[in-house]
Order: C-alpha cells, then structure tokens, then sequence
C-alpha cells in the first residue's frame, strides 16, 4: 500500500510508539522510512550576537543525528531507515521533503495541544496535515515521566 514512509523525529522518547507505528506499518509493505530531523534555525535567532552559530548548528546537527539513531534503534531489522538532518522550518522542510522523496504517507507525533497553548505555540503536525499532498497519520504522543519524576512520591492533598 505504500512504498515510502516519512517519518519526522523529533528526538522525544515519547515518540517511540510513532516510530514503533511506522515500522510496523513499513515491514507490512516492504517500504523504507524516510527519518527526517529538521534542524529549526529560526528559533534560535534570538541567541546573542556573540553566541557562536557554528556551536550551535553543530550541537543542532548532533542532537539529528542522536535522534536519527534512536529511530533506527527503534525500527531495528523491520525496514531499511534512511536519514536526513536538514535546516529549514519544520512543517514547509517536512511537506517539500516527503514531495521530493515520492513518499506516500507521513506518520508523525502531535503533542495534543489545545486551548492557548496551541494558539501561542502552533503545531507543526496540524500545518503538516493541512499542507501534504500525501496521507498524514498523527499519533498523540504522551509525555513520559522522567526517571526522577518516577521516583517522586505522589502527594495526596
């Protein structure tokens, strides 16, 4: 059913189900996920003058590549991964690439915001949906507590 998966990482732990999701759906069709990071410049242009851009771009770069691996680790033996770390803005990078790679669906997380938050922050998933050309799957992704939250023991009030 399809013969190119783009499935943008975003880095998250709480987007191994969307990766787990996308495999499966990629060693059904004998397909290859496209992982995509984009690296999103834009949000640091308010760093200071003297922040050095090439520090940051590299630390950018390498925390896309740590995410490339996790989606690789995740999809293991199921499907070829090939990989992309690019700069651009995240939902117009995500539409052009899933364009210039033929792919024929994106599988991609949302947080679910709603309310003020998704006024204030957008979502790179909805601007996705409403811009491909392609199907685009989104899978509400959770927040998973962190190992010292896990620790915490609850309050009753």
């Amino acid at each position: 059913m399809y013969n190119r998966i783009l499935l943008p990482a975003d880095g998250s732990a709480e987007m191994e189900d969307g990766i787990d999701h996308a495999a499966a759906l990629a060693a059904r069709d004998d397909a290859p996920i496209h992982a995509l990071y984009v690296v999103d410049a834009g949000s640091f242009s308010s760093l200071p003058m003297e922040t050095g851009w090439e520090g940051v771009s590299e630390l950018l770069y390498e925390e896309g590549a740590a995410a490339l691996d996790g989606v690789e680790r995740v999809v293991g033996d199921r499907a070829p991964v090939e990989r992309k770390v690019t700069e651009g803005k995240p939902n117009t990078t995500i539409v052009e690439h899933a364009s210039e790679a033929d792919c024929d669906l994106i599988v991609m997380g949302t947080h679910g915001r709603g309310g003020i938050d998704r006024l204030l922050l957008g979502s790179v998933a909805e601007r996705v949906v409403r811009c491909s050309t392609v199907p685009v799957i989104t899978l509400r992704i959770e927040r998973r507590p962190t190992a010292k939250r896990e620790r915490e023991p609850e309050v009753n009030a």
